[in-house]
């Protein structure tokens, strides 16, 4: 099971709307099998998780890894997660975080909550982050060797780049 792929979920729902079915929609849009399964009652938690991870993100991108760790513990102790093996053959052994039948929105907390539990043991509770872009509030999981990223997308890092660029262009041009 990749749980780091599981915590940039916990990202992308941060970093993603979802007041409306359509919004959830968009979040699991190259997860087409569970788009199918979604059902109304699953927006309302989903938004209510979205808030919920936020504070694990800022704590971490703050170095604040107590803090961290009782946003996740917190998380844990709300939404329990239940792993189960599957799979088809001796082969394909597996880890599911939720039971079959579950909501998708049971489904989606599993992934979330497990995936940066898993990350925080695994690498440490420093590696989420918010975008250093001042016109960015994403959030992103930081998985380089270095735990050096700063923002969001590279994007935002050519923007930030390019800003910054510009701006000692300026104060040379100036002197």
């Amino acid at each position: 099971m990749d749980f780091v792929r599981y915590a940039d979920l916990a990202a992308s729902l941060v970093n993603c709307p979802v007041d409306t079915h359509e919004d959830l929609a968009a979040y699991l849009q190259r997860r087409q099998w569970l788009l199918r399964q979604v059902e109304e009652r699953d927006l309302a938690p989903v938004r209510r998780l979205r808030r919920e991870l936020r504070p694990v993100f800022e704590a971490s991108d703050a170095g604040d890894e107590a803090e961290v760790v009782s946003h996740v513990n917190a998380l844990l102790e709300k939404y329990p997660v239940s792993p189960h093996i599957a799979g088809h053959d001796s082969e394909t052994w597996h880890l599911h975080v939720a039971e079959r039948g579950s909501t998708v929105a049971a489904l989606i907390t599993a992934e979330c909550v497990m995936g940066l539990a898993m990350l925080v043991v695994d690498f440490g509770a420093t590696r989420l982050g918010v975008c250093s872009s001042r016109h960015c509030t994403n959030v992103f999981v930081d998985t380089s060797p270095n735990s050096s990223r700063r923002y969001c997308s590279d994007r935002c890092s050519s923007r930030a780049n390019v800003a910054a660029y510009r701006a000692r262009q300026r104060a040379e041009t100036r002197v």
